[in-house]
Parts: structure tokens; sequence; C-alpha cells
């Protein structure tokens, strides 16, 4: 069929890969640094457009056919009549919009009144919460504010020409807040409440659809968020759930319909695909294993892997709540994190570094029994971040989730997922693929591991966190599990 490319914008950096269309292999790929500040809450969209440029520098692009486009998520680019940045773009990473995110809530009635709108609450991420702050804080700006787009929206504008028509995605479009997953439909309502009048948005387009064609016959895709670039990069689907190991943690899975949550802890996006990526996030992962492990003197994470390694399952009975900077699931934002069980043969260093990956792993369950419990399946783990890597989390990681556990090898899926979506709608153009099935790209290469012999273990590990999360936060899921 040809090849494509595919364009990851992350908030650092703009990757390009170039790939078959029919088979995924990665041929070229380009990277560029983002000329911006490393933790810059806004930046000059024009940033994006110079570092694309120099990753697709020196002939990279020559021969492809059709380009798909992923970027940062809950980048807001707010534009006026003659589309016009009012002011420079907001970043994802930008917590200045939580107070608005609040006020937002109780301006609706409620966490549960959000859930039921469109599928999440008001974070201070989303696009909703940003305008809420635009109108609080810059009111000129907000005045002039014609159009709103998000980074992947821009791009593809840009690319196309800044044509007319202005799109977005299923995948971009359920992260703002404003658009539900559940009806596909916008909630414009929700955009004068936040902004304080109504603004123009993007045409939502279905998965394998095109944005259009350059001037030059380059087709776009549709383009999307960088979540749902790297799940379909990934190659997941339905059964699975992709654990993001950061300093913070979060669970997705791919379901068939929205699964919204009326307590708010389930954000419900769509995925590249037209099916549903249901999302739940925990405050804290990595960072309670680099806590301990400055606590106990290692230097290294891979060594507080070998001593947990050293110790029994249980970790001889201590169980760490590793809820250090408060807790999103459960709801405990001002809490702090607890350590249980100490007698004297439990208190050594390799018990403790045990219980840091048990409890790390056992608060991830349970954010992904928070999807079982709304009817999510989850057969298969991804584990992505590089504490995937760690022994430690190989080896509990199978028997504490109950499920077959994959650890990709590392690569940049969301360029690739990027890349898998122009090869869909170049298919598509061409009549020869169907817009209900992608290109079936090889899956991600990967370690693979079961939880055999250890599943009962595993539940005995999980009970024991359990009875004493219970113990210390009764009743913090609703209910006693």
């Amino acid at each position: 069929m040809g090849i494509v490319a595919g364009l990851d914008s992350s908030s650092g950096f703009t990757r390009v890969v170039v790939c078959d269309a029919d088979t995924g292999a990665v041929l070229r790929q380009g990277y560029a640094a983002h000329p911006v500040e490393p933790k810059a809450t806004e930046v000059d969209p024009q940033a994006w457009l110079l570092s694309l440029g120099e990753a697709a520098s020196g002939g990279l692009l020559e021969g492809v056919q059709a380009i798909g486009v992923a970027a940062q998520q809950h980048g807001m680019v707010a534009l006026d009549r003659q589309g016009n940045p009012v002011r420079p773009a907001l970043v994802g990473n930008d917590k200045r919009a939580q107070v608005a995110a609040a006020d937002l809530v109780d301006a609706l009635g409620g966490r549960h009144a959000w859930a039921e709108a469109v599928g999440s609450v008001p974070q201070s991420s989303q696009l909703v919460a940003k305008l809420r702050w635009l109108a609080r804080t810059e009111p000129e700006a907000a005045q002039r504010t014609a159009l709103v787009l998000q980074p992947h929206d821009w791009l593809v504008w840009q690319l196309l020409g800044r044509p007319t028509r202005r799109t977005t995605d299923r995948g971009g479009a359920s992260g703002t807040g404003y658009w539900s997953a559940r009806t596909g439909a916008y909630r414009p309502d929700l955009v004068e409440l936040a902004l304080g009048h109504q603004a123009a948005l993007p045409e939502v387009l279905g998965p394998a659809d095109a944005a259009g064609t350059t001037p030059e016959g380059l087709l776009i895709s549709a383009g999307t968020g960088e979540t749902m670039a790297a799940a379909f990069g990934l190659g997941v689907g339905v059964g699975d759930a992709v654990v993001s190991l950061g300093a913070s943690g979060s669970v997705m899975a791919v379901h068939h319909e929205a699964a919204a949550d009326p307590s708010g802890m389930i954000t419900s996006f769509a995925d590249a695909t037209g099916m549903h990526l249901p999302v739940v996030h925990t405050l804290n992962a990595v960072r309670a294993l680099r806590g301990t492990a400055e606590l106990l003197g290692t230097a290294e994470l891979a060594e507080l892997s070998e001593l947990a390694l050293k110790s029994t399952p249980g970790s001889s009975g201590l169980v760490f709540l590793p809820y250090l900077e408060g807790e999103r699931t459960p709801q405990l934002p001002h809490t702090a994190g607890t350590l249980t069980g100490l007698r004297r043969e439990s208190m050594k260093p390799e018990h403790l570094a045990r219980a840091a990956f048990e409890g790390m792993l056992c608060s991830l369950a349970d954010a992904m029994d928070v999807l079982r419990g709304r009817g999510v399946e989850v057969r298969r783990v991804f584990l992505l971040g590089a504490a995937a890597e760690l022994p430690a989390v190989q080896a509990l990681a199978p028997a504490i989730f109950g499920a077959q556990v994959v650890v990709p090898q590392p690569a940049d899926y969301t360029a690739i997922g990027a890349a898998r979506q122009a090869a869909w709608a170049l298919g598509v153009s061409q009549g020869s693929l169907s817009p209900h099935n992608p290109p079936a790209w090889q899956g991600a290469a990967a370690q693979v591991f079961e939880p055999g012999e250890d599943a009962a273990v595993g539940t005995a590990v999980r009970q024991q966190y359990t009875a004493t999360r219970e113990q210390i936060h009764p009743g913090a899921f609703g209910h006693g599990g």
C-alpha cells in the first residue's frame, strides 16, 4: 500500500516514524526537542511546528503518502476569529486551573452531574477547567476566544494550510471535559459555563476518516491524543489493560462502552478505533519506590528491586499504603502514606523494600478493580514505564494483578499508533481497507509473565493489603474491597 508517517508531538519533543503501511515495520525515524523550557506551562504553538520541521528534515518524509498526528493531551490553543492565538498555548501539566476545576464541579451540581454529563469530573488539566481559568484570570483574552483547539487539532490544521474546516477525533475530544464519549456529542452549554460565551469547536472525525489532503497531495488522518495513539500502537484490544508506571500511575482498559463512574474515579476517554478507554489514575506509583529507596539508602531502584526479592510474599507482615501525595484512587486527597505490621522480625530492609513494591502494585490493582467493578474485562495487563523492567515488578505483578503481564520492548508506540492511523485512513481512501477494521500490524515485541502457581500467593497479599486499607481508611472505595 505504500509508506506512512506518524508524529508524536509531546510536551518536550517531536518524534517522527516512517512505517510500511501494510506491516507497520519502522523504516526511518526522526527526533527534535521543542525549543521551550523543560517545565514551561505555556508555549507559543509555533514551537511545535519548528520542532516538527527539524524532526522531519533530511528527506525523512520522502515517498510518504499519509501522515497521522498524535500530540500531548489537554493542551489548549485559544484562537481569535482570524485563527491567531489570543495568548500562548496552555500545556497539559499546567495546574493553575485547580480552583477553576473545583468551581465547575460546584457550578453544575457536583461530581455525579459531571460524570453523567461527559463521563469525567473536571481536573485542572482538562480544557473545560482551562477555559474557566482563562475567563477568571484573563477576561480580555477569554472574550477574544472564538475557537478552541488542542495541540493535535492545531497541528493537523496547520499541515493542511489552515482550512476553514477544523477537525479533531473522538480520543482528543473525550479529554476536553465538554464532549461525551457515551453520546458522541459536544456539550456547548459546558463551554459557555466555563468561558462565559460560546466558542467554535472542531468537527469530531471517525477513526478511519481523513482530515484532508495537503496541497502536495499528502493525506492527513484524523490524529488523536498521545494516550490513544500509544494504545493503538501497542495493539491493545478488549480484555487488555495498560498500567503506566510513572511517579504517579494510571490503569486504562479497552472497553466496548463508556464506563463512567458517579464518584468520578474513572475518566471515560474514547480510543482511536471507535472503542472506549476508561482510565483510573493514582497519585502514587514509582514515587513510593523512590521514597523507600532514599529511606533505605539505596541509590538505584535496581538495588531496591534486588533487596525486595530477598524477602518473602507479604513482606513478613509489613503493609505499605503508598499514599505519599494524598491519593486520587481512592479519593483521599489529604491523607499520608501508612506503614503497618512493624514487629522486631519484620524491621529489616528487605521486608520494607518488598512492602514498597507490593504496596505500589496493590494500589494499582485497586485502581484496576474500579474498572472491573464497572464491567470492564481484564485478562492481560501491559506494563509501561522504566520501572516495568525491574525484576521485582515482573516477579510480583502477575500474581497481584491476577492476570498475564506483558512488558513491551521500549519503542515510540505513540508515533507508531499515529502512523497506523494514517495507514488506516490511506487504505480506506484507496478502497483497500474497511473503515471498521484497522490495518493488522504486528503487535509490540514483549516479554510475557504468567501468574502461574503464585496466583494464590498474590490473592493473599491483596487480602492483607485490603484489610489494612479498610482498617486505616474504612469505606474508602464505598465498600469493603
